[in-house]
């Protein structure tokens, strides 16, 4: 990882964290927040190594455990799954294409979502925990796309050099 990627990596990391922990939830409802987390763990699915993004998908999942108030290393399990699967077909996909950057972050949103209603499901009594995630699953979708094809558009994900 160069020093550039690097620095761009932790400061578009820290402002996700800023923007998803303290100035959306004013302003948005909790299904059409965003997951900011999971689409630079997409990012990093798609342009980095084994070695360098199974422990920062694992870490970011962390830290959403801990400013998202869920349970920790729930999203943190969940994240380095996402990221396995992303990085184990991404050697043979084009991975500058726009399109496929929206489509990669809607089939993580689902994998997360279902990952994570399988591990709740398995590990807690909660009744209604079915219905309340699969009311929140669609809307969560479409913000998820919406805000990967806004990040697809910065001039750093379209550029030829790596991100890290």
């Amino acid at each position: 990882m160069n020093h550039r990627g690097a620095l761009i990596l932790f400061f578009s990391t820290l402002a996700a964290i800023v923007l998803q922990s303290s100035l959306l939830p004013l302003y948005m409802v909790e299904m059409f927040k965003p997951d900011l987390l999971l689409i630079i763990m997409v990012v990093l699915a798609l342009r980095v190594s084994y070695g360098t993004g199974m422990p920062l998908a694992w870490l970011l999942g962390v830290v959403k455990d801990v400013f998202s108030g869920l349970y920790l290393g729930l999203n943190g399990f969940s994240f380095l799954i996402i990221f396995l699967l992303i990085k184990s077909v991404s050697d043979r996909l084009y991975t500058e294409s726009g399109l496929l950057f929206v489509m990669t972050v809607s089939g993580a949103t689902l994998v997360c979502m279902l990952v994570n209603l399988l591990l709740l499901v398995m590990l807690t009594d909660s009744p209604n925990l079915l219905y309340t995630m699969a009311s929140g699953l669609f809307p969560h979708l479409l913000v998820n796309a919406f805000a990967a094809s806004l990040a697809a558009l910065l001039p750093l994900f379209s550029s030829e050099e790596e991100v890290a």
